[in-house]
This record gives structure tokens, C-alpha cells and sequence, in this order.
């Protein structure tokens, strides 16, 4: 699904999205949960983990690890069968927010993307 909902996205935001990875994970790990003060493993749907690409065109430090987005399944099956959306929009969703990190882009901007896909 996650893969689905990429590939639905608008090509111009796919192609600058190259050596991004993204991971679908049951749960956040409590590394992360403790990081970010989330009060629930529940309470955190995706996470971007990188140097933006305003960062990224300065010299890469070495040992870099690729720019990452997680999508977080229960999470998001939890938060799906408490709204009216589908699943594929709430996936889309998170996945353009998390992406939209790496790309510095504003809400306003994320929502054109999202309205883009469908």
C-alpha cells in the first residue's frame, strides 16, 4: 500500500525523492518514542530521519545513513478505524507529510501534492 500511494504521487515529487528509503514498521521503537515524548506507541503515524535537501547539498558527512521515511502500521490502522477516511488517503497522507520533511515544504504545499495523488 505504502508503495501504491508513492507511485500515485505527482512524477516531478517522485523523481526528487530518489535515495529516499521508506520502511514500514508495526510500532515506532521505544528509542523513538522516548526522543520525540510521545505518550503512546500509538501516538505517532511516520517519521522522516535525515538531512533535509537544503542540508544534503552541502558535503556528505561520512557514514550517512540514506534519508529515511518509517510508516508506522498500527498506528495508522488504529487511526483509520477511528475516522471516516480510507486507508489509502491516511497512508498517502502520512507519507507526503513525512516526505514533505525532507523537502522543507510547507502544509499548504503538502496539500497541493496530496490533492495531486487523489
Amino acid at each position: 500500500m505504502a508503495q501504491t500511494a508513492f507511485m500515485a504521487l505527482p512524477v516531478e515529487f517522485r523523481r526528487l525523492c530518489e535515495g529516499v528509503v521508506i520502511r514500514v514498521e508495526e510500532f515506532p521503537d521505544d528509542a523513538t518514542l522516548d526522543e520525540l515524548n510521545c505518550e503512546s506507541e500509538f501516538g505517532l503515524l511516520g517519521l522522516f530521519r535525515g538531512r533535509g535537501r537544503a542540508q544534503s547539498e552541502a558535503t556528505p558527512m561520512t557514514g550517512q545513513f540514506p534519508n529515511m521515511v518509517w510508516l508506522y502500521r498500527r498506528p495508522i490502522l488504529d487511526y483509520w478505524a477511528e475516522h471516516e477516511e480510507t486507508l489509502g488517503a491516511i497512508v498517502s497522507h502520512v507519507l507526503v507529510h513525512e516526505i514533505g520533511h525532507h523537502f522543507g515544504l510547507s502544509d499548504d504545499d503538502m496539500h497541493v501534492i496530496e490533492q495531486a495523488a487523489g
